[in-house]
This record gives C-alpha cells, structure tokens and sequence, in this order.
C-alpha cells in the first residue's frame, strides 16, 4: 500500500498535466507550458533524490531509503519527457534546428549535457545491472547525480530571462542538500580515521 501512494505522488504531476491537455488549461502557450513544468518536476525529483539519503541518515527515517531508486527513475522520467517535449513537439524532429540550438544556445547545452550524464545512472539502477557492478564504482558514478542537479538548475537560471528568483531558490536547494553531505570533521580539518560515504 505504501508503495503504491509513493508511485501515485510521484505520477501525479504528470497526471494533472495530462488533465490540463484534456481540459485545454495549459495556457496560451501550450508547448512551452509542458516544457516548464516538465523540466521542473525532473528537477524537483533530483532535490528529492538528494534529499531522501539525507533523511534516512540525519531525520532516522531509514525506511525512506526503499524507495531512492524508485524516485530517481521518476526524475529521470520527467527529464526524459522534458526532452521529448522539445525534440517530438517544439522541434519536430529538425535535426538541424536541434544541433543549432544546442551549440548556440548554452541553457541547451547544459541541458543536453545533464540528460546524457543522467542516462548512465538510470541504466545502472537496475538491479540486474548494479549486481553485475563493483560497488565503490557503482557509488562513484551515481555521485554525478550532484552535478546533474548543480547543471539542472544552471540550465533553469539560464533559460529564465527575467525573474530569477525560481532558479535562485532551487538554486539555494541543491546548495543546502550538497553542503548538507560535507562532514563536520572535514569541514573543521580534522583527520579522518576512515573514507566517508556520500
């Protein structure tokens, strides 16, 4: 049961965004309405994939840890569609358009660049995957799940060209949820008797 209310939160927002298309409520630009919210709830998503280790180890709510993966996979998802969006509907599949976007327009390129670092982690959640990984390199490359979430947010701030102020707080977000990983000891400079998990 419990497992099935954390599948519906995680799809609710693509559910009401496919309400609004029935209903014709996604505004007057329809196209860049999608992409907004899509592309902001893969980010939501991150914050809260950063935010749940940090729960499970700090807010001793260990069983939130069940459930990391799963809300991963949901950013990943949103982050996908997000694209979709733009290469499917926006674009049209114009190749052309596309590759001009993306080495003239730097919010794209961002964008681009964070997808293709997010691919590798989503493959590898799979548990027939993870299996057939090491460890310590299993855990290296997901902490580019860090810098996915530093260029998500770059990739908002940028393509915003007036009010900043959403980017900024996401911005502010992703800082705490990172800062939040940095040990007091190494903080203070202390010596580390043993190498610390992120």
């Amino acid at each position: 049961m419990e497992s099935a209310v954390v599948w519906l939160l995680c799809a609710a927002p693509l559910l009401l965004i496919l309400a609004w298309g029935f209903t014709g409520d996604l505004t007057a630009n329809p196209i860049e309405f999608v992409l907004r919210e899509l592309g902001l709830w893969g980010l939501r998503f991150l914050c809260l994939t950063l935010a749940v280790t940090l729960l499970a180890r700090h807010g001793r709510m260990p069983r939130v840890m069940r459930y990391r993966r799963r809300i991963g996979l949901w950013a990943f998802a949103y982050v996908t569609l997000h694209l979709l969006t733009y290469v499917v509907i926006a674009h049209e599949f114009d190749w052309a358009e596309i590759a001009t976007d993306i080495a003239k327009r730097p919010y794209i390129t961002i964008g681009m660049g964070a997808f293709a670092l997010l691919v590798p982690l989503a493959v590898t959640s799979a548990t027939a995957v993870r299996r057939k990984m090491k460890p310590r390199a299993w855990r290296r490359l997901h902490r580019a799940v860090y810098l996915i979430a530093v260029m998500g947010v770059i990739h908002y701030f940028l393509l915003v060209k007036a009010d900043t102020s959403s980017p900024l707080h996401y911005g502010a977000i992703v800082a705490a949820l990172l800062a939040a990983r940095i040990p007091l000891r190494a903080l203070s400079g202390a010596p580390r008797s043993r190498p610390v998990q992120q």
